[in-house]
């Protein structure tokens, strides 16, 4: 039989702490848990020990790569759990772990107490309190002057405390506490077996309202190609409905090869000017832009007017070329070949692409397309871009994202990369470990209570909700959602409202706001569409929603409980067509409830719970609210009360509920 030797049997015995079950992680600290500048970042775990002494355990973080660590306290919740909170003040990747020690001036203070309660002499106790803190004076390197001087100022004053009560009050004190916290010996320290990954994120990636444009269109003219200018001069008008980030389709040089036609038609009239996503021709590629626009100086312009207005520019970085791309001439060991020496077309089979080719990450593709690409980020990030919706990640490389994006944030750590990706689940999970900051959902075809129901809660209490962060696109020019097709206006304002408030990020496609439905028969596509022609829009056409919108995102601007996402708590309302829910920030100072009519063709009424208790009263109290939609102020009376709504005059009803003794 196998002995082990004193050395590694005087280190197991000395591991008497366990810590278990440490959130957030993501898979056991492969990738990075997600959090925000400035924002609270919360760890729990389970911390224990043989025995009823007491223990202690503190938090331990760095940046990522960092000489020193910081500490933190971590507190008690009962049950062995354990929860620490940590505030970071700059973006970028960061790394915690966790300590935990059997806290020896702790377990005295507590046995002590309870002697002294009993009526039994103490004297021993005293002597072994008094050397823990001499211990701590000796011992501890990590203090400073002006707490080892406060410490020995308390010891002074035992020194000479005649009477056994008064020596006691000292070593009680809750200065001594305070210092012993702090200073006082670690028996048995134990660390956690790993540090763990964090990447901090300015605020936007958490929260944003995103308005996607095409530039092409904003001449207000279908005969005139848009211009750079032409979007400066609509920039009032998308700041003034709310949204914070402008998003634009790729703006590169378009090719002619297979140039589509309206309608995706196989064939494109002289004038056509083909769809965006076919990127690249004898003007230039992914680091062009398309001359229609205007010049590199036009562009600047534009990012800086945006930023005067409040906006961001999101620019679309999408990996596919059309056949004029210059790499396909420069680089043909990028593409993949048919055996007749034809360049092959990008396929999704029965679908055919003919106006762009796909590029290959591996062979001889390897390291140069890489570099290519991550050159191109780094490009328009010089020129002010700072945030990138990506065009069907999915369907390149996972290691390739994780590389690229590492390499990005090696310059600029706050960088936002959206995924485009609607695919199978674990996909799209697996795009937002590997870095990506936000991502497209399902939410666009979650349309019942039920559905919608199930996957916020899914968002907000599973696993995923320390990586991956939603952005609720209402619709966007390549989706048409079936729900919107057949709703009318009401149905707008229905799915308007569940994005903005159930999300941190949500964004719609332009045209959204004048209800614009026209489909493709049978198909979740839009008739004429924006891809593959120039459209010119009445922004102020009858039936419009703009002042929703408007409320909506001042809504956002003005309540923090807006600004969260995993604080969604979904509420009692006995009607299957009405969604009901609350957003609150911690201390409850700010406190929304929702409810949104699903219906977009009937009046719903539904008896609900105002949730009192959330506040601590009983069931029969009265609370103060005020009916946001109205500012009209009003008090509930009761836990049960009655809503009704009509979706030809309100398909929603936001409240705020006023803590007792808050304000108004």
């Amino acid at each position: 039989m196998n002995r082990p030797g004193p050395t590694l049997l005087s280190r197991l015995a000395s591991s008497r702490i366990a810590i278990e079950a440490v959130e957030p992680t993501v898979d056991g600290g492969r990738f990075a848990a997600k959090a925000i500048v400035g924002e609270p970042f919360r760890v729990e775990a389970d911390i224990f020990c043989d025995g009823h002494e007491a223990i202690a355990a503190a938090l331990l973080f760095r940046r990522r790569g960092g000489s020193g660590w910081a500490e933190t306290p971590m507190r008690h919740l009962g049950n062995d759990r354990w929860r620490g909170t940590l505030v970071f003040e700059e973006p970028g990747p960061y790394e915690f772990a966790i300590l935990s020690w059997r806290d020896l001036f702790a377990t005295w203070r507590l046995d002590t107490a309870k002697k002294h309660e009993a009526g039994q002499s103490i004297a021993l106790e005293l002597e072994e309190g008094r050397g823990l803190a001499q211990q701590a004076l000796e011992l501890q390197d990590g203090a400073s002057r002006e707490e080892r001087r406060a410490l020995e100022v308390l010891l002074e004053e035992m020194a000479v405390s005649a009477s056994e009560g008064d020596r006691l009050a000292v070593l009680m004190s809750e200065d001594m506490a305070v210092f012993m916290r702090r200073l006082g010996p670690r028996a048995n320290l134990t660390r956690s077996d790993t540090s763990f990954p964090v990447f901090v994120d300015r605020e936007k990636a958490a929260f944003s309202a995103w308005y996607e444009l095409f530039p092409r269109s904003q001449s207000d003219d279908p005969q005139r190609h848009g211009t750079f200018d032409d979007v400066i001069r609509r920039l009032p008008y998308v700041r003034g409905l709310g949204f914070d980030v402008l998003y634009f389709p790729p703006i590169h040089p378009i090719g002619r090869t297979n140039r589509k036609g309206r309608n995706n038609a196989l064939h494109a009239g002289p004038d056509d000017p083909g769809s965006p996503y076919a990127i690249g021709s004898e003007e230039g590629g992914h680091d062009a832009i398309h001359p229609e626009f205007g010049t590199f100086d036009d562009f600047a312009r534009l990012v800086e007017a945006a930023r005067n207005h409040g906006l961001e520019i999101a620019l679309d970085f999408a990996i596919q070329c059309s056949p004029d791309h210059p790499w396909i001439r420069e680089h043909p060991e990028w593409f993949d070949w048919r055996p007749d020496g034809t360049i092959k077309f990008a396929e999704n089979p029965p679908k055919k692409y003919e106006d762009i080719v796909n590029v290959h990450f591996y062979r001889q593709a390897l390291p140069g397309l890489w570099h290519a690409l991550r050159d191109v980020v780094l490009f328009w990030l010089a020129r002010g871009v700072r945030i990138f919706r990506v065009d069907n990640p999915h369907t390149k490389p996972l290691p390739f994202w994780e590389w690229l994006i590492e390499e990005v944030r090696a310059v600029d750590p706050g960088v936002i990369f959206l995924s485009e990706a609607f695919t199978r689940p674990k996909m799209m999970k697996r795009l937002a470990k590997v870095g990506f900051n936000q991502s497209y959902s399902y939410f666009t075809w979650r349309n019942t209570k039920q559905e919608l129901t199930e996957y916020l809660s899914e968002l907000t209490r599973e696993e995923c909700r320390h990586y991956m962060r939603p952005n609720f696109f209402v619709n966007t020019p390549d989706i048409n959602p079936f729900y919107l097709q057949t709703s009318g206006r009401a149905g707008f304002q229905v799915r308007l409202f569940l994005a903005a408030t159930l999300g941190g990020n949500y964004g719609v496609y332009s045209g959204f706001e004048l209800c614009e439905a026209e489909a493709l028969p049978g198909r979740e596509e839009y008739l004429n569409s924006e891809k593959y022609e120039i459209r010119a829009w009445d922004w102020d056409r009858a039936g419009n929603i703009k002042t929703d919108i408007a409320f909506v995102n001042r809504l956002r601007r003005e309540n923090p409980a807006l600004r969260q996402f995993t604080n969604l708590k979904f509420y009692n309302a006995w009607n299957d067509s009405i969604l009901y829910y609350g957003k609150f920030t911690d201390d409850l100072s700010n406190f929304l409830l929702f409810a949104v009519n699903l219906d977009p063709h009937n009046p719903q009424g539904a008896h609900f719970e105002v949730p009192l208790w959330e506040f601590g009263l009983p069931d029969d109290a009265t609370i103060e609210a005020e009916d946001l939609v109205t500012g009209e102020p009003f008090a509930w009376t009761g836990k049960m009360q009655h809503m009704f709504f009509d979706p030809r005059q309100r398909t929603y009803m936001a409240w705020r509920l006023i803590a007792p003794g808050g304000r108004r």
